[in-house]
């Protein structure tokens, strides 16, 4: 079970296909494996057919339309709506670790096979996918008990945990957790005992270690980000 989802404004996004490609790719390998956000974006998706065929009404009895939409929505019990009819897409399991089906058309056997840029003795980045001049898709892999250099954001991140479980400041984060952090956080991501953790990011500027010996690595990960390589 997941705990951590997307806000009901980027799935709303989603559900209108209004969002970046980048971060689509997040939302749906993330219900993957949430039937409570999978009937969200059903809902969403009937709201935006409702409002689509009531396009000639003024646009204050569209808006009170929504607002009762999103008010039910509030309040239903989503939990049972799920269980009776959302389903969980099986992935593909590989050496061990399960491949969702989102991320297929990037991790095609395994992910062994990606190219892994080692940061550190026990942290490594694959990029699977720069956007030109936008977002860099990238899976992190850090092993079992370690932790991520502490880090600030100079722009927005997604992260999606595909395999094990982190924490850091704020709370514990395990697979399918959806988690949106901005320049406003600065945090050290310590990966639990039991298992390494591979995460899904999308990042729209490259983040700033600020460790005095991490502070290196910097220009790497600048030189590797599309939004700074123009």
């Amino acid at each position: 079970m997941t705990h951590y989802h997307p806000s009901i404004e980027t799935l709303t996004d989603y559900a209108a296909g209004a969002l970046p490609l980048s971060h689509s790719l997040c939302v749906a390998t993330h219900l993957e494996h949430c039937t409570e956000c999978q009937q969200q974006v059903k809902k969403l998706e009937m709201l935006g057919a409702q409002l689509f065929e009531q396009n000639h009404m003024p646009p204050q009895e569209l808006r009170h339309l929504k607002d009762q939409f999103f008010a039910k929505l509030e309040q239903q019990d989503t939990s049972a709506d799920a269980n009776q009819t959302a389903k969980i897409v099986e992935p593909i399991e590989n050496n061990g670790y399960q491949i969702p089906k989102s991320l297929r058309q990037f991790v095609t056997k395994s992910y062994d096979d990606l190219t892994w840029m080692h940061l550190s003795p026990s942290f490594k980045i694959a990029t699977l996918h720069n956007e030109e001049g936008g977002a860099q898709i990238a899976l992190t892999r850090v092993k079992a008990g370690a932790h991520m250099p502490t880090h600030t954001h100079t722009g927005d991140e997604i992260t999606l945990v595909l395999e094990g479980a982190f924490s850091d400041e704020t709370g514990i984060y395990r697979q399918g957790d959806f988690i949106s952090r901005d320049a406003r956080h600065k945090h050290k991501p310590i990966v639990t005992k039991d298992a390494e953790c591979i995460c899904l990011t999308v990042l729209d500027a490259p983040i700033e270690f600020t460790g005095w010996f991490t502070r290196l690595l910097n220009p790497i990960l600048r030189r590797y980000h599309p939004h700074t390589s123009l």
